[in-house]
């Protein structure tokens, strides 16, 4: 039943016993000899610096109309302990939250077993990456290596670059040659955006080019897996034709067709066993309801509120939405580490939405290979200035984590 799905996640996100007393993957010593080593390092000092992302081409818009550009800026934030480690991540905090936890010691913020105590939420990835420095572990170990250490990737930066100015006498040949561009950088599965015709182009217009487009990387890249994402733009009946329109075109999944409900995702899935379709059906990465705005601390599932993700259960129960979307940050990533396993023995796959910043693709994969359960990743082409990814490849459609420590990004400034 739904309530009980709900009390198990729930009772998931309070904590769980972990591996105490067990060692880390790959390791031999024991969580609480790890977790002493993890004692000597008190956190001494944290600068911040500001990155831009370099997309690949310009990046157009999506069904919202927002031209996504080159890329956008974002601030990180590292770490030193007294002992000279390190750790670094995204971060959106101001510096005035990170002074407080000057002196403390890594293990009064962080438990091995579960991630960030929850005084220290602020610093939850940039600890991670610390952890894993100061054990030498990358953290997909730390986090229990359930999951495979190449993972399926798909490029999510395909939006609606035939109706970029500069592409306009090209027009759906632009997004066939980013699709392309992707693939020749390792990507064998490609996220199309869909939905021209809720702001961009008159309305049956719209579905039309939707329609050209998937058709005409369908053609090109014949092997390729293609996945369409709405951001709920579509009624019930646009989404009927088009689905009936790209049949023979193998979608592997459909994306926040519509906002969701019972009813319309019902006869949605008959029209695809109408037409014998294993398409499958994502979503849940859009908040309906926020506990930030509701005047609400966090709770199980981050910013997202309980009856959300209930309804969304609710949905996966009757067979009608078949992998999540929550994103990475919303959840939190130590939250992320308490529900996964209940969400996993739910029968309910994920994969965290990362756009539109290039390193949580990589934050999100080692959630993958750390956690399991993870059906595929949100890829971003592209790189920032100031980190090094050649750490990692992307070859035939998978992303390969290495060994090496924390998130294995380095930060070169």
């Amino acid at each position: 039943m739904p309530c009980t799905r709900r009390q198990m996640l729930q009772a998931a996100a309070m904590g769980s016993a972990g591996w105490l007393g067990l060692p880390l993957p790959g390791q031999s010593q024991t969580l609480e000899e790890s977790q002493a080593e993890l004692s000597r390092h008190r956190l001494a000092r944290f600068d911040m610096h500001r990155l831009r992302d370099r997309f690949p081409r310009r990046v157009g818009a999506n069904a919202h109309g927002s031209v996504q550009n080159y890329g956008g800026s974002f601030r990180v934030r590292r770490v030193t302990t007294d002992q000279g480690a390190q750790g670094w991540s995204m971060s959106y905090q101001d510096p005035d939250v990170f002074e407080p936890f000057v002196g403390a010691r890594v293990s009064e913020l962080f438990d091995l077993a579960t991630g960030i105590r929850e005084e220290a939420r602020p610093l939850d990835r940039i600890l991670h990456d610390l952890v894993g420095h100061i054990l030498r572990q990358p953290v997909w170990q730390l986090l229990g290596a359930k999951g495979p250490r190449d993972v399926p990737i798909y490029s999510g930066s395909i939006y609606f670059d035939d109706l970029l100015p500069q592409n306009g006498e090209r027009g759906v040949q632009a997004v066939v040659d980013a699709c392309q561009q992707d693939h020749a950088a390792g990507y064998r599965a490609f996220k199309l955006k869909i939905g021209r015709g809720r702001k961009m182009l008159p309305r049956d217009e719209g579905l039309q080019r939707d329609i050209e487009v998937v058709r005409a990387v369908r053609t090109t890249l014949p092997d390729s897996r293609i996945l369409v994402d709405a951001n709920d733009s579509y009624a019930l009946e646009e989404t009927l034709r088009f689905v009936e329109a790209t049949k023979d075109c193998e979608l592997y999944w459909f994306e926040e067709p519509f906002e969701e409900n019972a009813d319309d995702l019902r006869r949605l899935k008959d029209a695809f066993d109408r037409w014998e379709l294993p398409t499958r059906i994502a979503d849940g990465e859009a908040r309906r309801e926020s506990r930030h705005r509701q005047g609400l601390p966090p709770g199980p599932y981050g910013d997202y509120t309980d009856a959300f993700v209930e309804h969304l259960l609710q949905l996966t129960e009757q067979g009608l939405v078949d992998v999540l979307l929550l994103d990475l940050d919303i959840v939190g990533y130590s939250r992320w580490r308490q529900i996964m396993p209940e969400f996993a023995r739910l029968g309910v796959p994920v994969s965290p939405h990362t756009w539109a910043w290039t390193p949580r693709p990589f934050y999100a994969a080692h959630l993958a290979s750390g956690l399991g359960n993870v059906e595929i990743v949100e890829g971003i082409p592209g790189q920032a200035e100031g980190i090094d990814y050649t750490a990692f490849e992307i070859k035939g459609g998978l992303l390969h984590l290495p060994g090496t420590p924390g998130f294995s990004l380095r930060l070169t400034k």
